[in-house]
């Protein structure tokens, strides 16, 4: 998960273009706020994701909930990756929340970016998620077709012993005299 998170984090980072023709900010007694008012929503996004990073499951989800509620791109962004840290998260579900946003023409192209990304990471993971469910059932059907060829080995092994215990005892009787 932490080499998706610093995928994420160099996607977001390049998404940001500089700014060539502004002048420097000015100096304000509240730094601070200038900084604030100067965040692309890429930098929000990061500054989210890393908000994220130290909460647990039921944390998640209940900031998914609250960030589904709210009911903006940018919310269903967050609460797609809210969701997509939790182990118990339903692929179809963050699907349902990023797809309208990757889809959309006239979005945020940081927004939009986040969105194709978590598309992407939640379609790969629903398609290892299959593969490992049939691989697990080709196991078991695998496991069962060894049990029945050492219970057939085993029994054909009895036959054989038994066949072999016949012919001793009918070569150690003693032969009929004429």
């Amino acid at each position: 998960m932490k080499p998706a998170l610093a995928a994420l984090a160099l996607l977001l980072a390049s998404c940001a273009l500089p700014e060539r023709d502004a002048p420097p900010p000015a100096a304000s007694a509240e730094p601070v706020a200038a900084a604030a008012a100067g965040r692309t929503q890429a930098d929000e996004i990061v500054a989210y994701l890393a908000h994220l990073r130290g909460m647990g499951e039921p944390a998640l989800a209940a900031e998914a909930a609250r960030r589904r509620r709210e009911g903006n791109d940018a919310s269903h962004v967050k609460a797609a990756l809210a969701l997509s840290l939790s182990a118990q998260a339903d692929e179809g579900e963050v699907l349902a929340l990023v797809e309208p946003v990757a889809k959309k023409d006239n979005g945020s192209r940081d927004l939009k970016a986040v969105a194709s990304f978590l598309q992407a990471q939640m379609i790969e993971r629903r398609r290892l998620r299959e593969s490992a469910a049939a691989a697990g059932t080709r196991l078991r059907e695998e496991r069962r077709a060894a049990e029945a060829q050492k219970q057939r080995a085993d029994a054909l092994q009895q036959k054989l012993d038994a066949l072999t215990e016949l012919e001793k005892s009918l070569s150690d009787r003693p032969s009929p005299t004429r």
